[in-house]
């Protein structure tokens, strides 16, 4: 039997006397995020969750996946080498392997002997087995799939990729020899087609041989290598010797949800680079720097940042800067590792090229350059500076970059006219169509920008005059908020996305998953008006199998949209729906066919295909992307609900919800302040009944309120424990005793709830083609 309400309940509180002595794990953890721990803040079983290897400097392959060919001995080179145990490829044979997890780096070969000077290696990356072969996956942006990299043999020992050539994300390496070598000084072969016809189709066998890889008639055949050992040299999340030493940490009675929390800390990693690896982006940039590499070439060697590591979009593919993970990457990012000097970096390469009037850019270098900018992404920007001070307290960051900051701020105040709404005069988003006009999405996110652009400037840094602007902000948000009824579609119990034919009754009629979210966790609906609770109602009824479709882009699921709906769930009071939501789709992620099984991938079709409906290759699809995160930060802030309300959290929030899903949940994280840890539990007392039990950790020099059971409580930093009785018997005066373990044995009464069965999601043909973002042609930016 499930309780969804409590009818009685009493608090039960203690504060241990005397704080306990942090442990000497806690005492690494510096009180500056410039300095990162060496082992894990919060050490337990959880750690066997953990996707990041223990030695970045030496990642094995764990099977061989497929041969083909003239190939001996291939597992040869799964393990460390023993004795004179090698794999031989010969011409025409192929081997792939497959790593245990998404992964990143540089592939090194022990070639233990080679019978000619001039052979090759041909290697090919891909994330998804669906496109293990010949070819890689694809990075570029005119081309189906990527380039093969030839890797010159010239000699025995250990050869490395070139550190141009970091491959940012794989499970899946291709190891094979053509029959006749390539004729080129480079990694690039110019034998190799160049037009779309001829690459795989991304529906193709994944196994089906490339025919002209070679000219038979040029040159002489190749030789054969033998290889004594492969291993991957690592260079993600640069700034951790240790990339195991999280700084927070999940569990619970959800096997589904602890690998979800683990995966969206992972990705999150993959993502983080050092910023001279980032994407060259050779077609994008051909019209600035006049390159001549061949179409379908790659490179992993642009200097996007000034930095030792920076927080980007994606791992094998847009390895740069992109504002609109900030408001969900940065977030998951303080909650999992605290490398919030990547996040930091990250800023300084948008706000270094801010352009004369305010605006920031669409995404930082080597984007930037062609006046790329973004409304949306403008605003991200915002939201992120807010995040990164939250958890660090860098007010002299902050301070040097306030002026740029307002200056920004401005330029987006002045988009809101005298319908109350934000006027997006840029179409560019998340790659959704229809970003134009007065937009729900941007009206709602910059509300609540303005929100902490107050907080920033009274409560942080105490700017007299920004202060003075705060009654003018503050109508313009009531403005806001009046002009945002005009998107209501009353018969619908959602908003629409735009005024004129995306509104409500028009011909394109839309009702956005991304601005109804929006419009419920950034505060414009408030909290007292009864649609917040049709909203998320409404925004449930419309999912599908494999997850929550996004109507303003047709055929998308988006994990990005949805991990806003994920926290507008949580800020309508639904944290069941939230709950539900991740282990339906980002479930779906890491089980589905196709995927990673370890990391959280950009998007994917409704119907639950791996090809993300903005582009016209199924392979260009990101499979570790910051963006698709959302649940590492919900499950610890929203479920677990531990909230800061000052920068460190020297003042905080603490509302757990166990919802219907859970029969234990428990987690936490650590600022420069100190550990904030939640742990709650469903148990039962003899002779009292059925009980949650919350305890809390949270750090000596804090204080805050805790929200369980009824009113609040004001709760000095320390050990606390709080306990709510369910069974409606219990008399106040039997509370004075503080029960410890011993006394309460878990609740064997509970059981979770059926899962409901979901019809898959239909595609429209028509639209899907309509709507590529990047086809054939390249970008349409």
């Amino acid at each position: 039997m499930i309780f969804s309400a409590c009818f009685d309940y009493v608090l039960l509180a203690y504060h241990a006397v005397v704080q306990q002595i942090a442990s000497s794990v806690y005492h690494d953890l510096a009180t500056s995020h410039l300095s990162l721990p060496p082992r894990p803040v919060f050490p337990g079983p959880w750690e066997g969750y953990i996707k990041a290897p223990a030695n970045r400097s030496c990642i094995r392959p764990s099977r061989t996946w497929h041969v083909e060919g003239p190939v001996s001995g291939p597992n040869a080179v799964l393990d460390c080498p023993e004795g004179n145990q090698s794999a031989t490829i010969e011409p025409g044979g192929l081997v792939i392997f497959e790593f245990s997890e998404n992964i990143a780096g540089r592939a090194c070969f022990d070639i233990s002997s080679t019978s000619g000077s001039k052979t090759h290696l041909a290697l090919a990356y891909s994330e998804s087995p669906k496109f293990a072969g010949h070819l890689p996956d694809a990075t570029t942006d005119r081309q189906t799939r990527d380039l093969p990299l030839f890797l010159p043999i010239q000699r025995t020992g250990i050869t490395c990729v070139r550190p141009d050539f970091v491959r940012g994300a794989f499970k899946y390496l291709t190891v094979y020899i053509p029959e006749y070598p390539p004729q080129t000084k480079d990694v690039w072969s110019e034998t190799v087609p160049s037009s779309s016809s001829d690459f795989l189709d991304a529906h193709s066998d994944p196994y089906q041989k490339h025919f002209s890889l070679h000219d038979e008639s040029s040159h002489k055949k190749a030789r054969s290598i033998s290889i004594s050992s492969l291993y991957i040299n690592c260079t993600a999340f640069p700034s951790n010797p240790n990339p195991r030493a999280y700084t927070g940490y999940f569990s619970s009675s959800s096997l589904l949800l602890n690998r979800i929390w683990y995966s969206g800390a992972y990705t999150l990693q993959l993502t983080t680079i050092n910023p001279t690896e980032g994407s060259a982006l050779i077609d994008y940039n051909r019209r600035i720097n006049r390159n001549h590499s061949p179409q379908g070439s790659w490179y992993s060697n642009f200097t996007i940042a000034n930095g030792t590591a920076i927080t980007t979009d994606g791992a094998k593919r847009d390895r740069m800067a992109y504002p609109g993970d900030m408001a969900i990457a940065v977030p998951g990012i303080a909650v999992s590792t605290y490398d919030m000097v990547a996040v930091r970096t990250a800023l300084d390469s948008l706000f270094i090229r801010q352009y004369a009037d305010g605006a920031l850019p669409y995404a930082g270098p080597p984007m930037g350059y062609g006046d790329e900018f973004s409304d949306t992404y403008h605003l991200h920007t915002l939201l992120g500076v807010w995040n990164y001070v939250l958890f660090t307290n860098d007010v002299p960051w902050l301070q040097s970059h306030w002026s740029a900051y307002l200056k920004a701020f401005e330029y987006s105040l002045a988009k809101i006219d005298l319908t109350g709404l934000f006027h997006v005069t840029s179409s560019h988003d998340w790659l959704r169509p229809g970003m134009t006009g007065h937009n729900l999405e941007a009206t709602s996110i910059m509300y609540h920008v303005v929100q902490y652009t107050i907080r920033i400037a009274r409560d942080i840094l105490n700017d007299l005059y920004a202060t003075e602007e705060i009654p003018r902000w503050r109508s313009i948000s009531e403005r806001m908020e009046r002009g945002i009824n005009i998107l209501w579609c009353e018969d619908k119990g959602l908003f629409s996305d735009n005024i004129g034919r995306r509104g409500c009754g028009g011909s394109a009629q839309t009702l956005p998953q991304d601005g109804n979210s929006w419009a419920l966790l950034s505060g414009i609906v408030s909290n007292n008006d009864t649609r917040r609770q049709r909203i998320s109602t409404n925004l449930r009824k419309r999912w599908t199998r494999y997850g929550a479709p996004a109507p303003e882009f047709p055929n998308v699921i988006s994990p990005f949209a949805s991990s806003f709906e994920l926290l507008a769930h949580c800020a309508a009071g639904n944290h069941d729906a939230a709950v539900e939501l991740m282990e339906l789709m980002w479930g779906y992620m890491l089980d589905g066919e196709g995927f990673t099984n370890s990391t959280c991938v950009e998007g994917y079709r409704i119907d639950g295909d791996i090809q993300y409906p903005a582009y016209w290759s199924s392979a260009r699809n990101s499979h570790a992307h910051g963006w698709s995160t959302g649940p590492t930060m919900v499950l610890l802030t929203k479920i677990l609900g531990i909230t800061l309300e000052t920068p460190l959290g020297g003042m905080w929030t603490i509302e757990p919800h166990l919802t219907r899903w859970l029969g234990s949940v428990r987690g936490g994280f650590a600022t420069g302040l100190g550990r904030f840890e939640v742990v709650l539990r469903r148990m039962k007392i003899e002779g009292m009944g059925r009980v949650e039990v919350l305890d809390i950790e949270t750090p000596r020099a804090s204080q805050g309120t805790v929200l369980f059971g009824g009113a609040g409580r004001l709760v000095e930093g320390g050990k606390s424990r709080f306990v709510k009785f369910l069974n409606g018997t219990t008399r106040a005066e039997k509370v004075a005793l503080r029960w410890m373990d011993e006394q309460m044995e878990a609740d064997d009464e509970w059981e979770r709830p059926e899962v409901e069965e979901r019809v898959v999601g239909v595609v429209d043909w028509k639209a899907l083609e309509e709507n590529y973002v990047i086809g054939p042609q390249g970008m349409t930016m």
